[in-house]
């Protein structure tokens, strides 16, 4: 995991669930995210986030695409 506020870039496999989105990144971290914008089109997907570790693994992320 990065250090709290670090921009990151991470790719992975995008998750909904009951609290909302989590990310299942490369290597088998798992992220809940915190998104901006409703990625319907990347649901259970292979993803690049990219955003800001907010801490107790949560990113705030910029952005969701295609990996």
């Amino acid at each position: 995991m990065g250090a709290a506020n670090a921009h990151m870039e991470l790719y992975g496999w995008l998750h909904r669930d009951e609290s909302g989105f989590i990310l299942k990144a490369d290597g088998g971290a798992v992220w809940r995210l915190v998104l901006h914008r409703v990625p319907v089109d990347h649901i259970e997907k292979r993803v690049r986030i990219t955003g800001f570790d907010a801490g107790d693994g949560v990113i705030d992320a910029e952005g969701v695409s295609p990996a």
